[in-house]
C-alpha cells in the first residue's frame, strides 16, 4: 500500500503520448537522449486529474507550472491556453473523460552536448503530456498508509526552493527509499531547522485534540490539495493551524493524513508504531476528506 496505489487498467497500453504537439503511442514515444530533463533534471512538470471531463484545478495547477518555471529561469514559451489545447487533444485523441491523471512535462529542452550551463541548450523546450486511466485504489483510504521519520530533510531556498515543482527530486527520492527500508509507506522529512516539513511525495497533517496541524509551507511542496484542505477547513470552521512543531509535539496525535492531486486525502493509520483513528468513519480526517470530494463535485458543476 502507497499513498499512489492504483488500480492497473489495460487501457493503458494503448494510449497515445503528445510530444512537442505530436501524439505517440506509448511504445513508440520517444526524446532525444541530449534533454535537459534526462540529463539532468531540468525542467518543472504537474500532476492534473480529470473527472467528468473537467480538468480539476487546472488554474492552479498552471499558476504553479508558471511559478517553477519562473523560480528556475525556465521560459516556457507558450500561453496557458497553448498548454489547456494541447491536454486537450491529447485526451480527445485518447477519447478518455474520467478517472484518468496526467503528467505534464516541461524541461529545458535538448542541449548540443552533456553539460549543465543552459548555454549548451539548442532550440525550445520539450513538453511532454502522458495521460493515464489511475484510478486510486480504494483499500487506500479504507486501511491508510503508514508513516515515519527518515534522516533526509527538505533543502531550503538557497539550495533549490522546496516549494517548486521540479523534475530534480533526487532529495524526495532518497527519502522514500529510506523510508522503504524502514517499513514506512511515505517518510516524514524535516526542514532544516528540525521541524516537519512534509512527506517525501505528499503534504502532511496532523490532528490533535481536535485541531488540525501542518507546516508553515516554507519548505515543502505549494500543493495543491494542500491548499484546498486548508481552505475547507476555515470554510467549515475547522481549526487548522500552519505552523513550525517537531515531532515529539505530535507524537501522541490521535489522527494523521496525508495529501496529493492522485490520492487526494490519505488517511494515515500508522505512525511510526502507533496506531491511529485516522481511517475510522466518524474521525476528522473522514469529514474532511468528505468536504474535499464536495468541493471537487462544486468545481465541476460550475465548469458546466
Amino acid at each position: 500500500m502507497s499513498s499512489h496505489s492504483y488500480i492497473p487498467n489495460p487501457k493503458n497500453e494503448a494510449i497515445f503520448i503528445n510530444i512537442n504537439g505530436k501524439l505517440f503511442q506509448r511504445n513508440k514515444a520517444k526524446i532525444s537522449v541530449f534533454d535537459s530533463g534526462f540529463l539532468l533534471g531540468d525542467g518543472v512538470w504537474e500532476g492534473i486529474r480529470l473527472h467528468q471531463s473537467v480538468l480539476v484545478y487546472i488554474e492552479e495547477h498552471l499558476d504553479r507550472l508558471y511559478e517553477s518555471a519562473r523560480g528556475i529561469s525556465l521560459n516556457i514559451g507558450l500561453q496557458k491556453e497553448d498548454i489547456i489545447k494541447e491536454i486537450n487533444i491529447t485526451l480527445t485523441t485518447n477519447n478518455m473523460k474520467n478517472d484518468v491523471h496526467i503528467r505534464l512535462v516541461i524541461s529545458r529542452g535538448d542541449k548540443i552536448t552533456p553539460y549543465q550551463n543552459p548555454n549548451a541548450n539548442v532550440g525550445l523546450i520539450n513538453l511532454v503530456i502522458i495521460p493515464e486511466y489511475k484510478r486510486a485504489d480504494p483499500n487506500t483510504y479504507k486501511n491508510g498508509i503508514k508513516i515515519g521519520r527518515v534522516k533526509n530533510i527538505r533543502p531550503n531556498n538557497a539550495i533549490l526552493n522546496p516549494q517548486y515543482n521540479t523534475l530534480s527530486k533526487l532529495n524526495c527520492i532518497l527519502a522514500s527509499i529510506e523510508a522503504n527500508k524502514l517499513g514506512y509507506d511515505e517518510g516524514i522529512m524535516n526542514d532544516m531547522h528540525g521541524f516537519i516539513s512534509t512527506c517525501n511525495s505528499t503534504n502532511l497533517f496532523f490532528i490533535k485534540n481536535a485541531e488540525i496541524i501542518t507546516s508553515t509551507g516554507q519548505y515543502c511542496l505549494n500543493g495543491i490539495t494542500r491548499s484546498k484542505t486548508i481552505e475547507i477547513c476555515k470554510k467549515n470552521n475547522i481549526s487548522c493551524h500552519e505552523k513550525d512543531f517537531t515531532f515529539e509535539d505530535i507524537s501522541d496525535c490521535e489522527e494523521a493524513f496525508v495529501t496529493g492531486t492522485f490520492g487526494g486525502i490519505i488517511p494515515v493509520s500508522t505512525l511510526e508504531n502507533q496506531s491511529l483513528q485516522s481511517t475510522n468513519q466518524e474521525s476528522i480526517t473522514n469529514k474532511i476528506r468528505t468536504l474535499y470530494l464536495q468541493d471537487i463535485e462544486n468545481y465541476i458543476k460550475s465548469k458546466s
